[in-house]
């Protein structure tokens, strides 16, 4: 790894982002222009202290994974993500492997929703990111590592979501989730982390196991369905969830809205409020 490179190369970039155009609140005096190295490293979902290491040149092995999300914190263009790739010793992920990445132009999209419940995921269902009206709503996601953030795990093996379903609404929310993984290996077969996966749930799940098995392909047509999240705070909240694919990137967006004016949609409103405001006290 050329460790004054990545280093230098964060540090630059991390001067150049003004805090506001990333969702950073700014108050007060500020001696540097840029992201303090504490808001990078929340936007990026590693601690400060390993932050300080990397920038330093006293961490020397990051993973593709630490790699993919300060690309993404720092908004970095496509010839820089990949340069910050060699400089960690990774090649750029190719074409044969399942893509991590949030373009800019999906990134101001998530910007423009920053009020709104948004999540994001890989075609794997591993989070790639979620705003903190998402994390308001359905409990913080930053403290989740390695298979915690895979959404086929989190329903089959983990704790699920806050989302209420009925017997047979769960059965066919796991089988379209398996169905839809099956498919993305079918599109990506070199990705061993995708593989790796695969074989993970195997060994953890025999409900994993008999719906991989059954050979089923067919995650269902249905993009925008009701969901009723039992919020720990406000209570039941019956919201419209939409799943947007960016087919170009191979992501998706899971986005809940409520019909305005409803009392579903002032519980939201109250759920976001409350949530953001627990996690900013957490946080600071």
């Amino acid at each position: 790894m050329e460790t004054s490179e990545f280093g230098a190369a964060v540090r630059r970039w991390r001067d150049r982002v003004a805090p506001e155009t990333v969702g950073v609140r700014v108050g007060g005096r500020r001696r540097a222009a840029g992201l303090r190295r504490e808001e990078l490293a929340g936007l990026a979902g590693i601690s400060a202290d390993y932050l300080t290491r990397l920038e330093q040149g006293r961490a020397t092995t990051p993973s593709a994974q630490v790699v993919e999300s300060l690309a993404r914190a720092l908004r970095l263009s496509d010839p820089e993500r990949d340069l910050l790739y060699r400089h960690a010793g990774h090649a750029a992920p190719g074409r044969d492997v399942v893509p991590t990445r949030i373009t800019p132009s999906v990134q101001r999209l998530l910007d423009r929703l920053g009020t709104t419940p948004v999540v994001v995921y890989d075609a794997t269902w591993t989070l790639l990111l979620a705003n903190p009206s998402y994390d308001a709503l359905m409990g913080e996601t930053s403290t989740w590592r390695g298979i915690e953030r895979n959404a086929v795990w989190r329903h089959l093996v983990g704790p699920g979501t806050r989302a209420v379903h009925t017997p047979a609404e769960q059965a066919e929310f796991e089988a379209g989730l398996v169905a839809d993984l099956r498919l993305t290996a079918a599109r990506y077969p070199a990705d061993r982390s995708l593989r790796r996966l695969v074989g993970e749930l195997r060994s953890l799940s025999p409900r994993f196991v008999e719906l991989w098995d059954s050979g089923n392909a067919d995650p269902g047509q249905d993009t925008s369905k009701h969901k009723v999240i039992d919020h720990p705070e406000v209570g039941r909240i019956t919201l419209d969830c939409d799943t947007l694919i960016v087919a170009t990137d191979d992501v998706r967006m899971m986005v809940y809205t409520a019909e305005p004016g409803t009392e579903d949609a002032e519980r939201l409103a109250l759920a976001v409020v409350l949530g953001t405001q627990n996690l900013g006290a957490a946080r600071s």
